[in-house]
């Protein structure tokens, strides 16, 4: 059910971008319309400004039909019934071009009816990227005797450069549904990868319940035997191979809870914690485990009290400090150290282990992830005890992090809001 809805919104997502970027494309094609009849419009009255004046000071008055014709998209022809000279329409093309605000260079010819063709033809650049002069060649129009035509061979370019927003905003649009399309193949593909490392661990994890839980009632009613009560070496055996598989059952339960939280979330059971008891508690188990450990508290003999599980926050503090304990090659020296900041209580494990590279500490609270070194192939594990840890951060809404002590070690502070 849950596939489905993502698919549903997935694919709707998808049309409502795509039916935006078709929507957007056809406004930029009404757009570059609107510019081509704005600047036709604007020829049309510059060249009717032209040949106003050119009939000023003649006794001819201006036809009362208009003398412009649009014979093409870039192409006019406008008709005067009188004689002109080619630098007067020039000089009246260019004044009244710029007073329109026509920038785009443009090409112009006149009408020889001596010879009977178009003569005098040339071509005006108004930008300053092309000065060079180009040929020019007009056809000759029937029924007109005294005219001049215009052409504008960039006024395409010069369209589209008067609509740079709209052509940035649809590249934009596109690029955001290319964004978005990758993104959802990509959340596919990791959704995918994700189930199957999750089916993939719960059925390791309870094939390897199944021969586990047999070698532990095996060895625990072989070491019941007579035989073996009696000889010093099988029974320090028999206690390794329990050991060893209480062990191993352990880091299997743990893998399994890991992965259960992932496809449903924990319910936690808040409840008003008192810090130091539960580290207190925490510690008193560690050093039963590891006795040459020196595991200390500072908090000036103060109580601490938070809106907790207790539960997994004791584990919480377990793995900090079994951490702690693990990766160090002496003797390990661990403080817990609590204080205020306002209304936050801060909570620092501080170890005197081996420490850890500056490029590899950001990564400490991922899955499965363990820092490649040579006591880290000493220490038995999953990579999954700071991972929960962060988890059951995350769900109590808490801050966390990781940085290298100035001469030994780390120090993880826990940043736990007051209530």
């Amino acid at each position: 059910m849950k596939v489905n809805k993502l698919n549903i919104v997935i694919v709707l997502g998808l049309i409502a971008i795509i039916g935006i970027l078709v929507a957007q494309l056809l406004w930029t094609r009404q757009a570059y319309t609107l510019e081509e009849k704005k600047f036709s419009q604007k020829a049309h009255i510059a060249l009717l400004e032209v040949a106003k004046k050119l009939y000023e000071g003649v006794n001819n008055e201006l036809p009362s039909e208009n003398p412009v014709q649009k014979i093409s998209n870039d192409y006019y022809i406008v008709n005067v019934n009188n004689d002109f000279e080619p630098e007067i329409l020039e000089y009246y093309l260019k004044t009244e071009f710029e007073k329109i605000n026509i920038t785009t260079d443009f090409e112009y010819a006149m009408y020889n009816c001596q010879s009977d063709e178009m003569v005098y033809g040339n071509y005006i650049s108004l930008s300053s990227k092309s000065k060079t002069k180009q040929s020019v060649y007009f056809p000759k129009h029937k029924n007109l005797v005294y005219y001049f035509a215009i052409r504008f061979p960039n006024e395409t370019s010069y369209l589209f450069s008067s609509m740079k927003f709209w052509f940035v905003l649809s590249f934009a649009l596109i690029v955001i549904l290319l964004v978005y399309v990758y993104s959802i193949f990509t959340l596919l593909q990791q959704k995918k990868y994700s189930e199957l490392q999750r089916d993939f661990i719960n059925n390791m994890t309870h094939e390897f319940k199944t021969p586990l839980s047999s070698i532990l009632i095996a060895s625990n009613y072989l070491v019941k035997q007579e035989q073996v009560k009696t000889d010093e070496k099988l029974e320090k055996y028999a206690q390794i191979i329990i050991s060893q598989s209480n062990k191993l059952n352990n880091h299997i339960e743990k893998i399994l809870n890991i992965a259960k939280s992932d496809n449903s979330p924990l319910a936690l059971d808040k409840r008003p914690t008192n810090v130091v008891s539960v580290i207190r508690g925490v510690i008193e188990n560690v050093l039963l485990k590891y006795p040459q450990s020196n595991v200390q508290i500072d908090n000036h003999s103060r109580d601490y009290y938070i809106e907790a599980d207790e539960f997994h926050f004791t584990n919480l503090v377990y793995n900090l400090i079994d951490n702690s304990v693990k990766y160090c090659e002496g003797r390990p020296e661990i403080m817990i150290r609590m204080s205020e900041e306002g209304q936050t209580l801060k909570i620092e494990c501080i170890d005197n282990g081996i420490g850890i590279s500056r490029k590899d500490i950001s990564f400490i609270f991922d899955k499965f992830y363990r820092i490649p070194s040579t006591k880290s192939n000493e220490v038995n594990g999953f990579g999954l005890g700071l991972y929960y840890v962060k988890k059951i951060c995350n769900l109590h809404h808490w801050k966390i992090n990781a940085r290298n002590n100035p001469d030994k070690g780390i120090t993880i502070t826990l940043l736990i809001p007051k209530k």
